[in-house]
């Protein structure tokens, strides 16, 4: 028998026995030799950028962004800038989610992790992630944005190196108010601390108000866990207040009759308005930029969309103007619905390019009737020494004849 094989085989015929083990042999392969072989295969054969002559990898246990696209954060010493001009709408992913850090993020496990509220309460408490998660939840979607959220001084710079300090997610969590409402508020109660786990231990005065307004404690952004640059495994949500209020890796509430003047009230975060000091300058007031285009994008004559987005920590966008005359006229822009307090707004503006050099521009106006101010009017109301807190200028893009996009830098002096 094994004769007679030996002719069939080289005779070039194949044996019932031959063809079974080869399938057999087959059948057994690893899926990734098979797919390592058929792309071998498909190389030798140069088919290798088509993809309908490939199979691609199977389904796996975390999703990753195609190769082709490459967003990322822009870091510093103590930040990381969001990728304004690469994001489609509102929502910025988690892992692009600007960052602002006084000491590092903090290694926590969420199983020792407690969050201790005493002070002027009835009963001093502390509550688990476990605990919080018992409690009702709820989701709403705002934006959060670094008190000094404004850079100038040269013409290529992206919207991401201007304005980069903002992000937007959907955050879920507990009602700051359900949980004072557990330990009980003494009616002496005007403040409360809030206080981090991080190595600068970050700390802040809040008025109480905000607790029973709509402040959060949040343990989930963009449906999964807070990641740890973002305060990991719970952090303070202050819709509308400057960030570094909203304090990461939540450790410690204390309520009092005053404030506490701490550290990052007095010596930080605070601005000069002509010969006075502004303390306790908690909204941000409203604000755009330009996305797209801007630097370093390229336009052709014709139609170009301009899009970008608008907010305000005092409640709604009413109202986005674009300017593509340097200024002399504003048209109103379309507003991408849900227009949501306290969040950011995408809007839209249809334009027609007509090849001549020019800038373009956008304010907004918010639903308390506020009017995003030039440079020139902050520096009037404030005086020449400005500082870098809540600086919100109407920003400009120059559109060059060739079509090439630039940022227009303004002196603060």
């Amino acid at each position: 028998m094994a004769g007679k094989e030996k002719i069939k085989q080289q005779t070039g015929k194949i044996s019932r026995r031959t063809l079974l083990g080869g399938v057999l042999a087959a059948a057994v392969l690893p899926v990734g030799d098979l797919l390592a072989f058929e792309d071998s295969k498909a190389r030798r054969a140069g088919l290798a950028d088509d993809p309908t002559k490939v199979p691609g990898p199977g389904p796996g246990t975390l999703g990753k962004r195609s190769p082709f696209e490459k967003p990322v954060k822009k870091p510093s010493d103590i930040s990381s800038r969001t990728p304004l001009q690469d994001l489609h709408s509102t929502i910025t992913p988690a892992d692009l989610h600007f960052e602002r850090h006084h000491a590092g993020v903090p290694t926590i496990d969420p199983a020792k992790h407690e969050l201790l509220i005493h002070g002027l309460v009835g009963t001093a408490m502390k509550f688990t992630l476990a605990d919080l998660k018992k409690f009702p939840s709820v989701t709403r979607t705002c934006f959060i944005e670094c008190a000094g959220n404004f850079r100038t001084g040269k013409e290529e710079m992206t919207p991401q190196d201007i304005l980069g300090l903002t992000s937007q997610s959907e955050w879920t969590g507990v009602m700051l108010s359900v949980l004072f409402n557990e330990v009980g508020i003494d009616p002496q109660a005007k403040w409360f601390l809030a206080e981090g786990s991080d190595a600068a231990v970050m700390t802040r005065t809040i008025p109480l108000a905000k607790a029973w307004d709509d402040a959060m404690i949040v343990y989930a952004q963009n449906g999964e866990a807070i990641r740890p640059e973002q305060g990991y495994p719970m952090r303070l949500l202050l819709p509308g207040f400057e960030g570094n209020m909203n304090i990461k890796w939540l450790r410690r509430l204390k309520l009092s009759e005053e404030p506490y003047m701490t550290r990052e009230e007095t010596s930080k975060y605070t601005y000069p308005v002509k010969d006075k000091i502004r303390m306790f300058s908690f909204e941000l007031d409203a604000r755009s930029i330009i996305t797209y285009p801007s630097y370093p994008a390229r336009v052709a004559r014709g139609y170009v969309q301009i899009r970008g987005i608008a907010w305000s920590g005092r409640g709604k966008v009413d109202q986005v103007e674009v300017s593509t005359d340097k200024g002399e006229s504003w048209q109103k822009a379309v507003l991408q619905e849900p227009v949501l307090s306290k969040a950011h707004t995408y809007f839209r503006f249809d334009w027609n390019w007509n090849g001549e050099a020019t800038e373009i521009l956008s304010r907004v106006t918010d639903e308390t009737g506020y009017l995003q101010p030039t440079l020139k009017q902050l520096i009037e109301a404030r005086g020449p020494n400005i500082g870098g807190y809540h600086m919100n200028p109407v920003t400009a893009w120059q559109i060059k004849q060739d079509g090439s996009v630039l940022f227009k830098p303004e002196s603060l002096k």
